[in-house]
């Protein structure tokens, strides 16, 4: 008697395996065994860049809000800190599509992150 080995099971199994990899180089799309872990690690990778997309982007807005606030007089960190003083709630992607499109709506936002700060430092120098 034959020992059972679930070959159509196993034969779907590599083939999906084999397809995922291929584009491979060399063994890594022609043997299940090196196709296999050369998948998982891709998968790996992508999960982890997922991951990694989401803090480049956020770096990306920083540094277009740093050289807009620049532009228009001002460091991003004091803009920050005039926007939360000023009860204004956007985000940096917004704020970063704001200076890119839209220049005079964000000159309005320094502006006003400007007064806020003003009135910030008259209120602690009162206390």
């Amino acid at each position: 008697m034959a020992r059972a080995t679930n070959s159509p099971a196993s034969r779907k199994r590599h083939k999906k395996v084999l397809k995922y990899a291929r584009g491979y180089f060399g063994n890594k799309s022609k043997l299940f065994r090196y196709a296999k872990e050369a998948v998982q690690h891709a998968w790996q990778y992508a999960y982890i860049d997922r991951k990694k997309k989401k803090a480049n982007n956020r770096g990306l807005w920083i540094v277009r809000l740093n050289a807009a606030c620049r532009a228009a007089g001002m460091t991003y960190s004091r803009f920050i800190e005039g926007l939360a003083a000023a009860n204004i709630m956007l985000d940096r992607k917004v704020l970063s599509d704001l200076a890119i499109r839209d220049e005079i709506a964000f000159n309005g936002l320094v502006k006003q992150a400007q007064d806020a700060l003003k009135a910030k430092a008259a209120t602690a120098k009162k206390a």
